[in-house]
């Protein structure tokens, strides 16, 4: 039987809505928090205490066997990064406990452990410390892990420098390259261009071939399914399925809303989201302005998007965008009205945005909608999983064909029928 390096019992988080959580600092945040506690006991003398109690995760069990690669999946505020959180020792479980046998690295938000005035190489051999090992051990790894992250020529400038992209870079060769039994990562794909995430996920996979155990958490279900021997599902901080990552896939896709009918409404009140810094998507419709269609959207015809935005003043959005995916989380289309060079002008209240798509390249079946805005370096609003929709086909439809394996994107193609042999044709084609 393989070795049990993780085994968590009946975790649970509570927190209490409000409420500082207790942290072991410095003497002096010790004797703030004493004076901190005086105050608010007498306020709670004045008033009564409304603090709600909010249990991120409950009740949560699994097993992981050394070289295993487990991924977690859920929507936002599912309770994964709590999960992480725990498992990293970063915060103590409300209740059940956890057996980790290994030493861990983690890479749980972009810069996580790093020290902003340090160097990049400070902080290589800082995060090696930490982990235990020797600096002999961390000088045969060093090259290598400057060499992954790219960032040769800003190795001795402080990472309070770097951009979050350089962050992410080193943060995740620090975690993956220092030899941890066992690898944490979280959202490792949500940021950095194509090349380096195809190199996350092969070192992950390097990882667990040399015998580590890797748990993975994503919204993008291809990497999932990719990477992973296992996944869990988490659903209101409670483990919802867990088995074969196929299986575990399908029963979170099953789970979802459904496609919503072209022209009517999506309430975007109460959406999970990130952000909502005084700009807030309240509501969405979409169609394609085609009778043919009787307003779907379908492939090669146009896509029409009408937002409803609240402001809290007036503001100039540099970044808005809608943004298209597969239901496992590839993105197909990113219209971002920074790419025009055209920032959008909210004034306080409600406003509304249409985004008009001329042609949607795009085969026929369900892809989910996100809602973006912000700028380079700040999120207002984002909600991952804003709407789904269904595009058609509409020669298929008259048919009476269905969209299976029709693939992703429609390509334009000839077919000619010549008589004779094909040896004949190929040699009048050469020149």
């Amino acid at each position: 039987m393989s070795e049990i390096v993780i085994r968590a019992e009946g975790l649970g988080k509570q927190y209490r809505i409000g409420e500082a959580q207790a942290r072991n600092d410095t003497l002096r945040d010790a004797l703030a928090a004493s004076v901190g506690r005086a105050w608010r006991g007498l306020r709670r003398l004045s008033r009564p205490s409304r603090r709600e109690r909010f249990w991120a995760l409950r009740d949560v069990s699994f097993e992981l066997a050394r070289g295993e690669v487990l991924g977690i999946i859920g929507h936002n505020g599912a309770g994964k990064s709590t999960l992480l959180k725990i498992l990293s020792r970063i915060t103590e479980p409300t209740s059940g406990e956890v057996m980790i046998r290994g030493r861990v690295g983690s890479l749980l938000e972009v810069g996580t452990g790093f020290h902003s005035e340090l160097t990049g190489r400070e902080n290589i051999y800082l995060n090696g410390a930490i982990l235990g090992m020797t600096r002999a051990e961390i000088d045969r790894k060093f090259d290598e892990i400057v060499a992954f992250a790219g960032i040769d020529r800003f190795v001795d400038t402080p990472v309070k420098h770097y951009s979050s992209g350089m962050y992410l870079r080193l943060g995740f060769s620090v975690a993956a390259h220092l030899e941890p039994e066992i690898l944490l990562v979280d959202e490792i794909l949500a940021v950095g261009d194509a090349e380096f995430q195809k190199k996350c996920l092969g070192r992950m996979n390097e990882v667990a071939r040399e015998g580590r155990t890797v748990i993975f958490v994503s919204h993008n279900l291809d990497a999932i399914q990719r990477l992973c021997t296992r996944c869990m599902m988490l659903d209101g901080g409670q483990v919802a399925a867990y088995g074969p990552t196929a299986d575990v896939v399908a029963a979170y896709l099953s789970r979802g809303r459904g496609p919503v009918d072209a022209g009517e409404r999506v309430d975007l009140s109460s959406a999970n989201r990130q952000g909502g810094s005084g700009v807030r998507f309240l509501s969405a419709v979409f169609g394609s302005g085609s009778a043919e269609a009787a307003n779907r959207p379908y492939t090669g015809g146009p896509l029409e998007v009408a937002l409803e935005i609240q402001a809290d003043s007036e503001r100039v959005v540099e970044s808005l965008a809608i943004s298209i995916r597969t239901l496992g989380g590839t993105l197909l289309v990113n219209a971002d009205v920074i790419e025009l060079g055209q920032p959008v002008h909210l004034e306080p209240g409600a406003n509304t945005v249409v985004f008009r798509i001329d042609a949607l390249h795009l085969n026929p079946g369900r892809y989910m909608v996100s809602l973006w805005a912000g700028s380079t370096v700040s999120t207002l609003d984002y909600i991952e999983e804003a709407f789904e929709i269904e595009v058609v086909g509409l020669r298929r439809e008259a048919l009476g064909m269905t969209p299976a394996e029709n693939g992703l994107v429609p390509c334009a193609f000839s077919v000619e029928t010549v008589p004779g042999p094909a040896q004949r044709m190929a040699r009048e084609a050469l020149p």
